[in-house]
């Protein structure tokens, strides 16, 4: 079942067009990952989708709802959440604030989704009372998804979740979001790290140019030879 789709989606910002007519899906369930080079519009895709950049022409469905032109407030009501790259916490706030604002759309006692969190991210259950802005890159990132968590997302986007991080808490990151996905979330990543994440991945695109060059599993893109020189490292 097609939980978001994308279809010939143009965007961009000001007079400069990003995105050329690109098409995703992504089905209930599944991880689905995107990469290409830098500044081939992975992010504008990702911000087109959640209403944080405007689709010029083509659709956005999510759940089988045109959601193409709602704000991101709107979308995030659907059950379609966001974690950006950079500015993903509210570092003058301590680890619970930052979870306790994740909920504020929830209208019911949101106290025992807090300590699922911290049972999913125990680094951060550590030091609830720590404020965010110093906490580590991994740590932030983590607090960054456990925060979007707080809705109960039936989807999550993120954005390049294992930038900046050592290997020892990307593998972290990693693992939590398998964790995520078995729970029964679907997932969209914007990532670097290809090789890591088409390898826990359903299915793959690669972006260049502001176009979709390439789509397959995950298994058969690490497995292409053409792919693995240009974007696995040989």
């Amino acid at each position: 079942m097609v939980l978001l789709e994308a279809t010939d989606v143009v965007a961009g910002y000001g007079q400069t067009e990003i995105l050329h007519g690109v098409s995703i899906f992504v089905d209930q369930g599944e991880v689905v990952t995107i990469i290409g080079p830098n500044g081939c519009g992975k992010s504008t895709l990702m911000k087109a989708i959640v209403g944080m950049v405007r689709v010029r022409t083509g659709s956005v469905s999510f759940q089988g709802t045109d959601i193409s032109g709602y704000p991101p407030e709107r979308i995030v009501r659907t059950g379609l959440c966001y974690v950006p790259q950079t500015s993903n916490v509210f570092p003058s706030l301590t680890i619970r604030e930052n979870l306790e604002m994740g909920a504020f759309l929830r209208k019911d006692d949101y106290r025992g989704r807090i300590g699922q969190m911290f049972d999913l991210f125990p680094d951060l259950a550590a030091h609830p009372g720590r404020k965010a802005g110093s906490l580590s890159g991994g740590q932030r990132q983590m607090l960054a998804i456990a925060r979007a968590l707080m809705l109960d997302p039936v989807m999550l986007l993120l954005d390049e979740p294992s930038a900046g991080l050592s290997p020892a808490m990307m593998q972290t990151v990693f693992d939590r979001i398998r964790e995520i996905n078995e729970s029964g979330v679907a997932l969209l990543l914007v990532e670097q790290n290809a090789r890591d994440a088409l390898g826990m991945s359903d299915r793959g695109y690669i972006l260049v140019a502001g176009e979709k060059r390439l789509e397959d599993t995950g298994k058969d893109l690490l497995n292409n030879p053409e792919v693995a020189s240009l974007y696995l490292g040989g």
